[in-house]
Parts: C-alpha cells; sequence; structure tokens
C-alpha cells in the first residue's frame, strides 16, 4: 500500500463572490476523503501570489557575456602557441605594457575572427566578453595604445620568421598534408583614410569586393589543397593587378613553401588536368599552380588566413566611423 494525496483547486462562491481554496483528497478506508483544505482566496489573491513568486525568483541584475566563439579561437591560439612564437622572435616589451607583444598580436587575430573593431574599440568589445575569465587578460591592459607599441616591436623579416614557426606548427599538430599545395591571389578594402600616406601598401585599385570607394591590399595565398589551410603569405599594393606580381610572389612563395616541406624537398603541384602529381623540381612552378588555382579555395579557410594574415601588416588606420555608429579598420 501506499499514501497517495492528490491537490486540486477548489472554489467556492461566499455571498455571490468565489473564493478558492487548496484541497488535498487521499484514500482512507478504501473510501476518497478530503485531508487537508487551505484558503487562497479570490482570484486576484492568487494571480497576486503566482505574480510575487515570479518575481522573488528572478536575478536582481544579469550579465549576457559572449563565450563560445570567443574561447574556440583562443583554445586554437593557445595550442598553437602564436603568443610565444611571436614572443621568441619580436622585440622585448615595453615596461609599462600589461602583456607580452605575442599576446597583443594574438589577440588583434582573435578579435578579426571574432567581431572585428578598431583597436580604440577593442576594450570595451573585451568588456562584453568572458575572456578575462579565462584568459586572465583585465581591460584595463588593453589600451590601443599598447597594440599600436606591439606593432612597432615586430618588423618584416619578423613577420617572415613567426609565419613559417606557426606554419611548422601548423602541420605537425594536425598533420597537414603539405605534398599538394594551391595559390590564390586576391585583394581586400580596407577603411584607411585617402590622405594617410603612412601606409603605401594600401591603394586604390579594382576591388573585388566591387568597394571601389575603399583602399586596397593585394594578398598571396599558398594554402593546402585539403581544407585550404593557409601556410605562407605576401602582402602587396592593392593598384596592382593579380598578373602584375605573379612571377615575382611565386619565386619567393615558392621558396618559402619548399622550406616549410618534409625533408626540406619540395612538395607535388598535381596536375589538374591529367590529375597525376608532378615533382616540383622538374615541374614548371608558374605553369603548375596556374592549373592548381582551378581548386578553389574554401571561403572559410580564407576568412582565416585574412585573420591571421593582416593583422601582422603593421598596416597604418585611422579610425573611420562607419554607418552603423561602430569603428573598423586594419590593424594599426
Amino acid at each position: 500500500m501506499y499514501d497517495l494525496k492528490i491537490a486540486s483547486l477548489y472554489p467556492k462562491k461566499i455571498g455571490g463572490r468565489t473564493y478558492y481554496y487548496l484541497r488535498e483528497m487521499a484514500r482512507v478506508d478504501g473510501k476518497p476523503t478530503m485531508v487537508s483544505e487551505r484558503y487562497l482566496g479570490s482570484a486576484d489573491d492568487v494571480a497576486a501570489a503566482v505574480a510575487a513568486r515570479d518575481a522573488a525568483s528572478v536575478a536582481e541584475r544579469t550579465r549576457h557575456l559572449a563565450f563560445s566563439d570567443v574561447a574556440a579561437v583562443w583554445e586554437m591560439l593557445t595550442r598553437l602557441d602564436v603568443a610565444g612564437a611571436i614572443d621568441e622572435v619580436a622585440r622585448p616589451r615595453r615596461s609599462d605594457a600589461g602583456a607580452s607583444v605575442g599576446t597583443y598580436l594574438a589577440l588583434a587575430a582573435l578579435n578579426r575572427l571574432v567581431d572585428p573593431c578598431s583597436k580604440a574599440a577593442f576594450a570595451d568589445w573585451w568588456a562584453t566578453t568572458a575572456a578575462d575569465r579565462f584568459t586572465k587578460i583585465p581591460a584595463r591592459v588593453l589600451d590601443h595604445r599598447r597594440f599600436w607599441d606591439a606593432m612597432h616591436l615586430v618588423s618584416e623579416a619578423d613577420l617572415l620568421t613567426i609565419e613559417r614557426r606557426l606554419a611548422e606548427k601548423m602541420i605537425d599538430t594536425f598533420e597537414l598534408d603539405v605534398s599538394a599545395v594551391a595559390l590564390d591571389m586576391t585583394n581586400f578594402a580596407t577603411y584607411l583614410d585617402t590622405g594617410n600616406d603612412r601606409a603605401p601598401i594600401a591603394q586604390r585599385g579594382k576591388a573585388k569586393q566591387k568597394r571601389s570607394d575603399l583602399r586596397l591590399v593585394g594578398l598571396g595565398l599558398v594554402l593546402t589543397r585539403d581544407g585550404g589551410i593557409p601556410l605562407v603569405s605576401r602582402a602587396y599594393p592593392g593598384n596592382r593587378p593579380d598578373v602584375t606580381p605573379f612571377t615575382t610572389l611565386i619565386d619567393e612563395l615558392v621558396v618559402r613553401y619548399t622550406a616549410l616541406a618534409r625533408g626540406g624537398e619540395p612538395g607535388e603541384v598535381t596536375d589538374a588536368a591529367t590529375g597525376t602529381p608532378v615533382r616540383a623540381a622538374e615541374a614548371d612552378w608558374t605553369t603548375g599552380v596556374r592549373r592548381a588555382l582551378r581548386w578553389g579555395i574554401p571561403a572559410a579557410a580564407m576568412v582565416l588566413a585574412v585573420a591571421v594574415a593582416l593583422p601582422l601588416t603593421r598596416l597604418w588606420a585611422p579610425r573611420t566611423p562607419l554607418p552603423s555608429g561602430r569603428v573598423r579598420s586594419l590593424p594599426r
């Protein structure tokens, strides 16, 4: 046997008005019997009691912070030790900086991937995320001038060394197949002011994003055939058609790619016409890469490539307000 009680709301009409009671019914000696009755009041009294209970259960204040996207990018940056790779090459940080040079550049890349904004707006954006809890980097050390100071401590030669070390780390960590690669050359719009002459690499040209009103930066990328992972990059003035720097870029990128190939040997370029691999040492690289362009590059990989490459170009960018009221520019 078990003790079963059933509660129900029971109305009673008294003096022409309806009042409610909470009744509990149970079996006593095998017969249904009311074992308790509690007065609740009128319908308005019941509604008020429910509203008060709901109000008491609501927190006095709440905060909604971005987490998953920021955490995912930070985990990848940590796994590849991006900050460490930069710090090994870059000059020592300023004494008044709250983080290392590598940390500032890694944060710049993180912001590019998650929610691009200017360095002046970075600290405010950081406060809208939960990142300070797992990175242990408080917003107070993220002054925009500290980002610019960090970028000044990395030379173009340093960038090449950093890129090579990160590519080697990705190849080892994710076992990337670099025996066959593709080359993609394109340009990206920036928000640099027209009168700003401190970034000669940003020029007017034929914008592939159809933004003829903005200055452009060209970018050549060597990517893995599987997954479109960027390995080697080279920025060039945006007023040059792809054909103009093609030959020069091929020579430079092939040399740098070869250094990444396992065993120090050049990899292979797949002949798209026949589907057979051709050894780089025996192939005409210009012809091979032109054929490789037919593979196409996944959009997601391009976004990743831009996010990693552009923060390291040290471009000067004035803070130009967008129509939405936000500020967006390339890293300074």
